[in-house]
């Protein structure tokens, strides 16, 4: 029998049908009927096929035909599948075939026309400098160094959404954690990714924050035994563990001013570009400090790509083992999970979800993680005309 494709036209990929049947086998095998487990891989055909925005009424038209939009919408927004053991089948999916380096923390700001999508809200965006009406949401990624793909997520919800009458018809799961700040959104999602993928040591967490206070962040990582690699602003006040690299003064300065004072250890580090995995070097150099109310000392690292000037980038870390080198290159895996939300995520339909419906907004989220997954494992095979199962 000749090997069927689910073609994704516009990122150009191919999933082979065999594949996408046992990725759908595998992650809907929690969901207790059998109906919900053919919708979720009819969805999940549909994510990968239509192409343009992945609207309800355009999955409906390239799965079937528009009956099945209705019963779609309703698998979707109205349903009551929990969406966190799909997640969790779909981590240990990826622990196996992605074998990730690290859990990549990356904020979407996701704007929106109207006020009556779930979570939207007028806010200030900081990495924008304005407000923008806009949902606000924080995705837990796999990533090494060639692929990342979404494992988790929380959609954050200010006091005016945390009413759970407007959240949708459908119950709950008892943990959907309504979080309302970022804090709680980051800590929520990783603990629940640090449940599903098991004991053992657990993987380094890279944070591009620097909106959040790395006391506060220190704490709560730290309280879940998660190593992390945190980006902080240059302003950020810092003490040095040892007095004696500011001659003996152990007052706070700045994370800039200290890295610039120990400028004289930085050694050159080469790492990958994800656009195209080009070799870039920089010059990286740390130095142990301490935060405020963090009992164990940290390391400051800090990134120059010149050889004079202030440091390009800094970050905070509790991997103080750790040589500077391998670090920065954790650093660097912001930038794969940029590359690959901009090139395959929003592709599928990670943004695309239209409803007021709180679990719906999970539920479709959660498919397009999957459908991710499959279009990034293979976004490197030559594309095909799509064929769908008779």
């Amino acid at each position: 029998m000749e090997m069927q494709l689910v073609y994704e036209e516009q990122v150009g990929h191919r999933v082979p049908d065999d594949a996408l049947g046992r990725l759908c086998a595998e992650i809907f095998a929690p969901l207790p009927r059998s109906d919900q487990r053919r919708k979720g891989e009819l969805y999940l055909r549909g994510l990968l096929s239509a192409g343009g925005r992945k609207s309800m009424r355009n999955i409906a038209t390239h799965v079937g035909d528009r009956a099945a939009e209705q019963s779609l919408h309703h698998f979707i927004s109205s349903s009551t599948w929990d969406w966190g053991p799909v997640r969790a089948t779909l981590a240990r999916y990826l622990e196996r075939s992605l074998r990730p380096r690290a859990w990549v923390v990356h904020p979407v700001v996701i704007p929106k026309a109207g006020r009556h999508s779930v979570g939207v809200a007028r806010r200030f965006v900081p990495s924008l400098g304005q407000v923008v009406n806009s949902q606000e949401a924080f995705g837990v990624w796999a990533a090494n160094e060639e692929t990342s793909s979404p494992v988790n997520w929380r959609l954050m919800l200010c006091e005016d959404w945390r009413d759970t009458d407007r959240l949708g018809p459908a119950p709950l799961p008892q943990d959907a954690h309504l979080a309302a700040t970022p804090l709680e959104c980051v800590t929520g999602a990783l603990a629940e990714v640090r449940t599903w993928t098991g004991g053992g040591s657990p993987r380094p967490v890279v944070v591009d924050l620097p909106d959040i206070s790395p006391t506060a962040l220190a704490r709560s990582l730290g309280v879940a035994r998660l190593p992390y690699l945190a980006t902080v602003r240059g302003t950020t006040a810092v003490a040095p563990a040892t007095p004696a690299v500011l001659g003996n003064d152990s007052r706070p300065t700045s994370a800039h001013q200290l890295l610039r004072m120990v400028r004289t250890l930085r050694r050159p580090v080469t790492w990958s570009d994800p656009g195209g995995l080009a070799s870039r070097t920089s010059l990286v150099a740390g130095v142990q400090v301490r935060l405020p109310g963090v009992q164990r000392p940290l390391l400051l690292l800090g990134e120059w790509t010149g050889t004079n000037g202030w440091p390009r980038q800094c970050w905070i870390t509790d991997m103080t083992d750790v040589p500077w080198g391998a670090l920065l290159r954790l650093a660097k895996l912001t930038h794969r999970v940029e590359t690959d939300f901009a090139e395959v995520a929003t592709r599928v339909g990670i943004v695309d979800f239209e409803g007021r419906s709180f679990g719906g907004w999970h539920r479709h989220t959660t498919l397009a993680s999957a459908a991710h997954a499959l279009s990034s494992e293979y976004r490197d095979q030559r594309p095909q005309p799509m064929a769908w199962p008779a």
